[in-house]
């Protein structure tokens, strides 16, 4: 395969995921895009944070390619842990969506100068397996990014009811509240079922 050609395949999905997650966003309260819905704390605009320091780590300081000259608190080492989760009242929205899209043109730019099978290190990772390619990179923030939109898609979900892959595609079977209601009726039954058998 030409290496454009799998570059350009690979960044189409790096791209999808990256607007299913901020759309998650959109048109929600300062209050709801924070509000912590899982025992663990997941909120939507932590997950856009952590991911920001996800593509600014693994397509800046593995390839050489620092973005901060001084970066935040949460961001790195002595940082405190899960600090990149969520985002503090004085954080603004447009602050950590703004990083977010910093962090695209960063990793785009690594993306597009060096070949897939460019040499980084990872720094947080053990010594042994620190040396990575390009090619691992996307892979692995790719799967990380969709992974995160999905639990942003239920995190959603659970604030407004909205759900959906992307902006203009739900990719849901078509029905009502009714018919969801009654859905949602059959597979507590099948679970209730299968739990007593």
């Amino acid at each position: 395969m030409i290496e454009s050609k799998a570059k350009a395949d690979l960044l189409h999905y790096l791209r999808a995921a990256r607007e299913a997650l901020l759309w998650k966003l959109d048109g929600l309260s300062e209050y709801d895009i924070r509000r912590p819905l899982t025992p663990t704390g997941t909120n939507l605009l932590g997950l856009v944070k952590h991911i920001a320091g996800v593509e600014l780590g693994y397509f800046g300081d593995t390839f050489g390619r620092p973005y901060f000259d001084e970066p935040p608190s949460w961001y790195g080492e002595g940082a405190e842990p899960g600090a990149d989760m969520w985002a503090t009242a004085d954080e603004p929205r447009e602050q950590i969506v703004g990083l977010y899209q910093q962090a695209w043109k960063h990793a785009d730019a690594t993306i597009a100068t060096l070949p897939l099978d460019a040499i980084g290190h990872v720094p947080w990772w053990p010594e042994e397996r620190r040396e990575v390619t390009l090619h691992h990179v996307l892979v692995r923030v790719i799967a990380d990014t969709h992974r995160h939109a999905g639990h942003a898609d239920i995190v959603r979900e659970l604030i407004d009811g909205a759900v959906g892959m992307a902006e203009g595609n739900d990719n849901m079977p078509p029905g009502d509240q009714s018919w969801w209601e009654n859905y949602r009726s059959r597979l507590e039954r099948a679970a209730r079922e299968a739990g007593h058998g």
